[in-house]
């Protein structure tokens, strides 16, 4: 079961957050993990009942991140970011890093950041704590 931007799955087995819409928002980078570990990691999630959002629309560089994607990000309980070799490169990207972490900051969300083929260590501020 794939979810397109704004689709919402019929059924639904659990709930991270009550009232949200999705129980899960992904955050990668299309062109590095979108194919491979990014649909395996949706499909597992969609699998076990966890109604996930993964946005499936390709993203023109330049283009401003569109507010259903950033409605999205608000209606979701937990957030899976998944930090490729590419992720910081997209201001995309980093716009969604920016609302999830408001949302971290405010709500208490929780977030779980996967390191796909990078170090931590090439990602988080020399010195500071992963605030996770």
């Amino acid at each position: 079961m794939s979810l397109r931007l704004g689709q919402t799955a019929s059924t639904r087995n659990t709930s991270f957050l009550p009232g949200s819409k999705f129980d899960v928002f992904l955050s990668f980078r299309g062109e590095d993990t979108r194919t491979n570990f990014t649909d395996h990691l949706y499909t597992a999630l969609v699998g076990k009942g966890i109604h996930t959002f993964r946005d499936d629309e390709e993203l023109k560089r330049g283009d401003i991140i569109s507010e259903k994607l950033l409605q999205a990000i608000e209606e979701s309980g937990v957030f899976i970011i998944i930090f490729s070799e590419n992720y910081a490169n997209s201001k995309w990207c980093l716009n969604e890093l920016v609302r999830i972490m408001e949302c971290w900051s405010a709500r208490g969300r929780k977030v779980f950041p996967i390191f796909y083929h990078v170090d931590p260590s090439e990602v988080r501020k020399p010195g500071a704590e992963p605030g996770f």
